[in-house]
């Protein structure tokens, strides 16, 4: 038992990750390997394919390699990665429509349509501001309608990559509970899809998948990629979770009210509650099925905060042959000596728009600057702005679970190497935000299930808990939160009264 291995295939946009863990939690060995993208034109952006799973198999072998004798222990595998998209396959797993992830953006205009007429059974039913699956069948069944009619599912990625690694019928493919929300087509509280959406969108649900457990065993690792791998044949594959999902159950984001904030490219706070309440008044929060059967998350997400973030510090703060590390750090050194509000700067860091509430025509701004402000001013405002994004969507959460308000919240991704953010965070919600000692949440999420599955790990919460600690503690300043929420409500103001100018400046560059 105690040389038991486990192994996680993280599916992401840029790299396919592969790690091999002990039962300990203790991560053996890890590979990546590149994605290929292609990027035509403007708001293009597709992966094959063949070319996607090649990339798969080949980062397994590669960390098979290093495991070497040891791979033999391999018991099972779990998948992660990558949590909205669309991809279309044949009856004999042909990729028909490529992978078509959030980057690639030719769908927004059925977008626009399906949010003005399907709104309302979006969030109330599939818990989402911001679904891709829908509107992205919708795209290709009306741009592309022969190659549509070669289709017999729809799936997640992950999906696509069990079925071809397992050697399954195509009526066997599924997709775990942690991706239905974002696909727009669930009913999420019943863990099913929902008839009244997929009618009106015109999907026929023999279309889609099973929807299953994250900690399920989907099949078995079939005799050819077992060979081509360098593993046995036979391993349980097992569905796994989205990135965000498995990230919070490796982070041990497990029981009611537990919240965790993480700063990475796509920055997410996420709450543990027990049930679907939508927030219906503000929309500040999408509901997303837990990898523990049962329990939700409600989730806001600032869509490419740390991208924008390594965009300022490349473009404006990062001097010629520097790091991207050091240039951070020296920033970092810079800001902590700034007050609240940056010398009258403010901005708005949404240079993608707002997923939640959705608003498409939200972009960036600074507000207030003067000759007397540097970088660091402009980066400090672009943090804030962020702080204040997901502020407002925790007051939210606590509206709508008020009976599970936290005193803690975990702070995990790059951002949590910045004391200045932690001690802001902390002083704005007067809670405590403390830092663990893992970045590998969503990989040793993914190997929770997969030891839960076969049973290795009888209690999911327990083996997430025993194997995080907290580092260090960031207490409120009970001063600092009243000066804060003064700037954060201007924030609010801005998002609502400025409106109006992002659409004049949109309709002005589009004559």
């Amino acid at each position: 038992m105690e040389q038991t291995l486990l192994m996680a295939v993280d599916l992401g946009t840029s790299f396919i990750k592969a790690g091999v863990y002990d039962l300990n939690s203790k991560c053996v060995a890890e590979s990546s390997e590149p994605v290929r993208d292609y990027r035509p034109s403007p708001g293009i952006f597709i992966q094959k394919g063949d070319e996607l799973f090649d990339s798969v198999i080949a980062c397994i072998k590669s960390v098979t390699e290093l495991v070497g004798e040891r791979s033999a222990q391999v018991e099972a595998i779990a998948f992660t990665g990558q949590m909205a998209g669309f991809m279309g396959v044949s009856k004999d797993w042909e990729d028909i429509t490529t992978w078509s992830c959030s980057l690639d953006s030719r769908y927004m205009p059925y977008a626009d349509r399906q949010m003005t007429e399907l709104k309302d059974a979006f969030y109330s039913i599939s818990g989402t501001n911001f679904p891709q699956m829908a509107p992205k069948f919708a795209w290709y069944t009306n741009e592309f309608p022969d190659q549509a009619k070669k289709i017999v599912k729809y799936l997640m990625i992950s999906g696509y990559v069990i079925g071809r690694i397992g050697g399954l019928a195509i009526d066997e493919a599924v997709m775990d509970k942690s991706y239905t929300s974002w696909t727009g087509l669930a009913d999420v509280q019943n863990g099913r899809w929902s008839s009244e959406i997929c009618s009106a969108v015109g999907i026929n649900r023999e279309n889609l998948p099973q929807i299953v457990d994250c900690n399920t065993i989907c099949g078995k690792l079939s005799p050819e990629y077992a060979r081509l791998t360098g593993l046995k044949s036979g391993i349980p594959l097992v569905a796994g979770a989205g990135d965000k999902i498995a990230g919070c159950l490796g982070s041990a984001t497990v029981d009611d009210g537990d919240m965790v904030l993480e700063a990475s490219s796509y920055g997410e706070i996420s709450c543990c509650v027990p049930d679907f309440r939508p927030d219906i008044a503000e929309r500040r929060f999408d509901i997303l099925p837990s990898a523990i059967p049962g329990k939700f998350f409600a989730t806001h997400f600032a869509a490419g905060s740390g991208i924008t973030l390594d965009w300022f510090v490349n473009n404006f703060a990062r001097c010629e042959n520097q790091d991207v590390g050091e240039a951070f750090d020296k920033l970092e050194e810079k800001i902590v000596n700034l007050r609240p509000g940056c010398n009258g700067l403010t901005a708005i860091g949404l240079l993608g728009g707002s997923s939640m509430p959705s608003d498409g025509d939200l972009r960036g701004m600074w507000m207030g600057f003067d000759w007397s402000h540097g970088p660091e001013h402009f980066y400090r405002a672009l943090v804030e702005s962020y702080t204040y994004d997901f502020s407002l969507a925790i007051d939210r959460i606590k509206a709508l679970y008020p009976e599970y308000d936290t005193p803690i919240v975990k702070m995990i991704g790059g951002g949590a190497k910045s004391p200045c953010w932690l001690q802001m965070s902390a002083d704005i919600e007067g809670k405590d935000y403390v830092t663990a000692n893992r970045n590998d949440v969503s990989m040793w999420g993914a190997c929770i299930l997969a030891g839960n599955a076969v049973g290795l790990f009888k209690d999911m919460r327990e083996t997430a808990k025993k194997n995080i600690q907290i580092e260090k503690v960031y207490k409120p300043n009970p001063a600092m939160k009243e000066i804060y929420l003064k700037h954060r409500n201007l924030y609010r103001q801005l998002l609502t009264e400025l409106r109006p100018f992002y659409r004049k400046i949109a309709q002005v560059q589009g004559d």
